[in-house]
């Protein structure tokens, strides 16, 4: 009986998190009328852990937050698009549910030796500095690349994603 009572709970749960999306999107359209045939974008958070994740959804908020920067490498492990100028994505908090609408404004595939500081100023995480950037953001790939074959390198191509928040 506990097992289906979990069931239960976790499908409403999971089903208010995707109304909670689609009602977001709704809202949005009914203010953004241009998009109105757009199908509702692809939802994400920030980061692998519930803090990081939801301290970058209030930066984004904020429009402190304005870039990202993934590396090349997991959208070809996880055999995914790479994101374009003129993307809309859905931001989350951990829990997935949606704090904002960005709009992808610029795409640079960089190496991560190469990335400079009015970069990690955009991004906008802790000091804004290029140092606390490389540290966070080596950890994160290390994090990333565990139990591959692979191995952080500085010559690693990042995909560093401007954007817009155009909703909150």
């Amino acid at each position: 009986k506990k097992t289906f009572l979990v069931k239960v709970f976790f499908c409403l749960k999971f089903n208010a998190m995707g109304e909670n999306i689609e009602l977001f999107w709704r809202n949005f359209i009914t203010d953004n009328t241009r998009y109105v045939n757009e199908k509702t974008p692809e939802s994400f958070y920030f980061c692998d852990n519930e803090k990081d994740a939801n301290d970058c959804a209030k930066l984004v908020v904020k429009n402190i937050k304005q870039a990202t920067a993934p590396s090349l490498w997991s959208f070809e492990i996880n055999n995914e698009k790479l994101p374009r100028k003129g993307d809309l994505n859905i931001i989350t908090n951990w829990n997935k549910v949606p704090q904002a609408i960005i709009l992808t404004t610029k795409i640079e595939l960089i190496k991560f030796s190469e990335i400079t500081a009015k970069f990690a100023q955009r991004e906008g995480e802790g000091d804004k500095s290029l140092a606390y950037w490389k540290k966070v953001h080596k950890a994160y790939y290390e994090r990333e690349m565990q139990g591959h074959k692979e191995e952080f390198s500085k010559d690693m191509i990042i995909v560093c994603q401007y954007f817009d928040t155009i909703y909150t």
